[in-house]
């Protein structure tokens, strides 16, 4: 006889949890889309009516008091991660935070032993992981393909000379605010699952928008250095004016490879698209990344195809390994360990740049 799926909790009715987390959640058989907390919904913006049959909830010290509630999943803005996830964790829930994971290592420190003292998981969504894109450069560092790296960059960047007015939170200066927690703790996140941690690090925050009252760092050039000498970089810029937006340039002893272009999953996920539907995560052929070696001493460049995402190799992988791990049967995609770190180069990051200096890890 099957097992009853586990039941989950969602703080937060915003963006993330309608795009990146519900639909993966409802896809999953071992999960079930339990509760949501939304403090005040609309005629337009209701969760109840969105998802007939679930628990709605006003206040998140309720919701964690239901005794039916195995996961919790915080999808609030970064300041309230931390208190959130200790209410969850103190209550005996097992704990899913959106990155990024905590403002501060402190904090992180303290969930990690809350997590232990209470036997309960606590993982991250560091969803980027599972970028097509990423899979592909992870596959041609595993071959040697490129050789030995001399340089790593990865890029978010975008044109948006003028402050957005949709998400009005993410342009204040606020405690895991910035441009550095929002995109650079994927960027980060994905160079240490490649390299580990850095020798040294390099902080450049700052504003690229002309116009930008609160402070908000909008934008971040962060330089990783690695002891063998490689530099591993990660740029979000706002003002990128480029047809197409550069994401990887890898260059080594062996070859280079240089791609454009994002990967699909949020924009497939945005339009209504689910794992599982025909083509979900598969990128245009002619969104390719090109790879540049040398062929009887000549550099070659054609294009190097995208991996093709697999039902384990695509955003609900994520949850599909939390569901395992609650039932015993493994481990979770992300250690809050690892998102623990990114905080702690994060932060570093943050320091270097204040100081204008270059810091120790």
């Amino acid at each position: 006889m099957a097992s009853k799926p586990f039941k989950v909790g969602i703080i937060g009715y915003g963006f993330a949890a309608k795009v990146f987390h519900i639909p993966l959640i409802e896809v999953i058989p071992e999960l079930s889309l339990y509760a949501i907390v939304q403090r005040h919904p609309t005629p337009e913006n209701d969760a109840s009516k969105a998802h007939p049959g679930i628990k709605s909830y006003r206040a998140t010290e309720e919701m964690v008091k239901d005794d039916s509630v195995d996961i919790v999943v915080i999808t609030t803005t970064p300041a309230t991660h931390f208190e959130l996830a200790k209410l969850a964790l103190e209550n005996g829930k097992h704990v899913l935070v959106e990155k990024p994971f905590v403002p501060t290592s402190r904090e992180a420190d303290e969930l990690i032993a809350l997590a232990k003292k209470h036997d309960k998981l606590l993982t991250v969504y560091q969803n980027r992981r599972f970028d097509t894109d990423f899979l592909t450069l992870q596959s041609l560092l595993q071959t040697h393909t490129l050789g030995r790296l001399v340089e790593f960059e990865s890029h978010f960047d975008r044109y948006k000379p003028t402050l957005a007015n949709s998400k009005p939170w993410k342009t204040l200066p606020q405690p895991g605010g910035g441009a550095i927690y929002d995109l650079g703790a994927h960027l980060i996140d994905q160079i240490v699952q490649l390299f580990g941690l850095p020798q040294k690090i390099t902080g450049f925050l700052g504003s690229q928008r002309s116009e930008n009252a609160g402070g908000y760092d909008d934008s971040c050039t962060v330089l990783m250095h690695y002891a063998d000498g490689m530099l591993a970089t990660v740029k979000v810029a706002v003002i990128s004016a480029e047809a197409e937006q550069l994401r990887f340039w890898v260059r080594g002893e062996g070859g280079s490879y240089k791609k454009y272009h994002e990967d699909p999953q949020e924009a497939h996920l945005t339009s209504g698209m689910r794992p599982g539907d025909a083509g979900f995560g598969i990128e245009p052929q002619d969104h390719a990344g090109t790879l540049t070696t040398p062929i009887n001493s000549i550099l070659t460049s054609k294009p190097h195809p995208t991996v093709q995402p697999t039902a384990e190799t695509t955003y609900k992988a994520i949850y599909t390994q939390l569901a395992a791990a609650v039932a015993g049967k493994g481990d979770v995609a992300v250690k809050a360990e690892e998102a623990r770190e990114v905080i702690r180069l994060i932060e570093l990051a943050r320091r270097s740049s204040k100081e204008g200096r270059t810091v120790d890890v």
